[in-house]
Formats: C-alpha cells, structure tokens, sequence
C-alpha cells in the first residue's frame, strides 16, 4: 500500500451506481480525490459537469474532488480500490482491468454476493483474477442514500492483515463514517451475502401482510441460518452479532430503501420475478445469491430452509402459499440446536 500523505490521498472507486457514489462522496470526505470507473460516457459527462449521479443517485450534490471517468489508469493509480461492481458481475469486471492493477494497491470488495456459476465468495473471485493482491471488505447496514447524505453510520472493514485493516479504517473514515476493524473475512462475507436473501423472505411476509410476530421470527430464524453457513465456511460466530451480520440484517429486512426489501414485498403481493426486476434500473442481488445460498448449503450440508425458500419462490416459480405451508409445518425443534 502506498503511504502518500492526507492531502495526496487517492482513492479509486470501480462502479458508478447509488452505493459506489456515496462511497466515493465518502472518500472525498475523509481527505483523497476520489475518481470512480464509468462504462456510460454520457454520464460519466454529466456527473463531472452537473455534479449530480441523476442516473443513480439524484438530488444529491458530488464534491469537488470526486471525478468520474472512462479511464481505469485514473482509478487504479491509488492508495486503496473500493470494488463496488455488482457481485454477478465483479469477475468480468475485474478481468477488464486487471492488467493494469498495481500489485501493492489494497482491493476493498463492497459487492454483497456469492457468485452464481461458481458458489465463490469475493474475496475468492479477486484472487482468482488479480492474484496475489491485499484484501480487504466493507460490509455493514448503509443505505447509499444515507451515507451520500452524512447521516451517521457505522460499519465492519475486514482484512486478514491486521496493520492494513487498521490504515484502511482511517483512509477512509470520518466521525459519521465509522468503520470498525475485523480479521473475519469470511464472516463478514457471508452474512453480507445471505442478509439479502433473508431481507426478500422478510419483505414476503410485509407484502403477504403476515404480522410483526412472523417478520421477527422470520429475521431471528434466518440469523441462525446465516450463523450456521458462516460458521461452516470458516467464519465466527461473534461476527454474525456485530454490524455486518446482525445490523446489515435489521437494516436491509425493515428499511423501505433497500432493494432486495421491497422486492420480496412485491413479490409477496403476488407479483412474478420477472415482471418485478424489468421495471428496475438496479441489481437486487439477494434473487441471484438466493440460488448461489442453496448451492453452497447443500456443499456444506448447511440447513437453510428460508434461503431455500426464496429461492424456489423467486427462482423456480413455486407456489408463495405452498412455499409458506412447509416452512411453516416443519418439525417442532430446541431452538438452541436450531441454531447450530
């Protein structure tokens, strides 16, 4: 990592959606020129004229010091990377640029997933395309809107060297921008990942007008599954209490601003997969990971019967009603081994 002083701090951001935006309008105020990687020139030009993310995330004004640009030499001549890429869609986006990556230059993975085709966590997935690179993931319960807005929040930066987790922390954080250090970098990943899945089960029951007492069993019952999964693929239990599992949980199955929230309330309210994600600009991610989830249990002999359930609702067209039925006629169980 390179060690440039405050004022020369440089921080490259790869995806110009609503979260890589705010995370960029972060980095300029923690003190770095913040220069993002566009596809679309059209409004990478209208970002650096208007100073506005309309596309993405509108009304809200871009800082002197943010630059958006088509030129990845601009993104990756840096301190640190915030991967901010989709997760279906981070390994062709890395393998795009991953030629002209520094090997010194910290990738911070900011995309919630497990890959579809191959059940690979991020972390995975960058080492397979840049190599031997520093790692690191951002993960916690941020809405972009909020973040881009300096509202408080607080979230989990993970990284298995301890002093690099440490100089990120202060890269890139400010009194309203709290991230706290773990070396649980798998933990942090599945529990970003499988929040997801379990905020569509959550936003079901909202659209199936189910109750309070079921969203809360439903949220208290999937923390056991992500803990299970976590546990299994080597991460630790105290991980899935803090932020990025616990808090990323509340967040995304209650908040209204999340994506894969009111996916699950539409598709509670009986409409189809298909019909929902056409009339969307954004990736909801937990419909993809939904299917990786299951995959990745079954490997593990991880029980995940909500995951599961999304995923054939979502996925395979199976009957919501039918779907509720066995899940909720499973056999009666201890919950303490329920949760293991």
């Amino acid at each position: 990592m390179k060690t440039t002083g405050m004022a020369e701090k440089r921080i490259g951001i790869v995806g110009g959606g609503a979260w890589g935006t705010a995370l960029a309008i972060q980095a300029v105020r923690a003190g770095a020129q913040a220069n993002m990687l566009l596809r679309d020139a059209d409004l990478a030009a209208r970002i650096n004229q208007n100073r506005e993310n309309d596309l993405y995330l509108p009304g809200i004004p871009l800082p002197v010091g943010l630059n958006a640009t088509l030129n990845a030499d601009d993104v990756l001549q840096a301190d640190a990377v915030l991967l901010v890429t989709p997760a279906q869609f981070l390994r062709d986006s890395l393998a795009a640029i991953a030629g002209k990556w520094q090997r010194d230059v910290p990738a911070i993975i900011c995309a919630k997933g497990i890959e579809k085709h191959s059940g690979a966590l991020m972390e995975n997935v960058v080492r397979d395309v840049l190599g031997d690179v520093p790692v690191a993931v951002l993960s916690g319960p941020t809405f972009a809107q909020e973040v881009a807005a300096g509202l408080p929040a607080a979230l989990t930066l993970a990284c298995r060297d301890r002093e690099m987790g440490k100089n990120l922390v202060e890269m890139i954080g400010t009194s309203a921008f709290r991230p706290y250090y773990s070396s649980d970098v798998t933990g942090v990943e599945v529990a970003g990942a499988i929040k997801n899945v379990l905020a569509i089960a959550s936003g079901v029951v909202a659209g199936m007008k189910l109750g309070d007492n079921a969203r809360a069993a439903l949220v208290t019952r999937g923390l056991a599954e992500m803990s299970r999964l976590a546990i299994a693929m080597g991460g630790r239990a105290e991980t899935l209490m803090g932020l990025a599992g616990l808090g990323d949980l509340m967040l995304t199955c209650t908040g209204t601003l999340s994506r894969n929230y009111t996916f699950g309330v539409a598709l509670g309210q009986g409409q189809s997969t298909a019909d929902i994600l056409s009339s969307r600009r954004s990736v909801t991610e937990g419909v993809h990971t939904a299917a990786s989830v299951t995959a990745v249990a079954e490997k593990y002999g991880v029980e995940m019967p909500i995951c599961k359930a999304v995923n054939q609702v979502a996925n395979h067209h199976a009957p919501l009603h039918e779907t509720l039925d066995t899940l909720l006629n499973r056999p009666f169980r201890d919950e303490q081994e329920a949760r293991l």
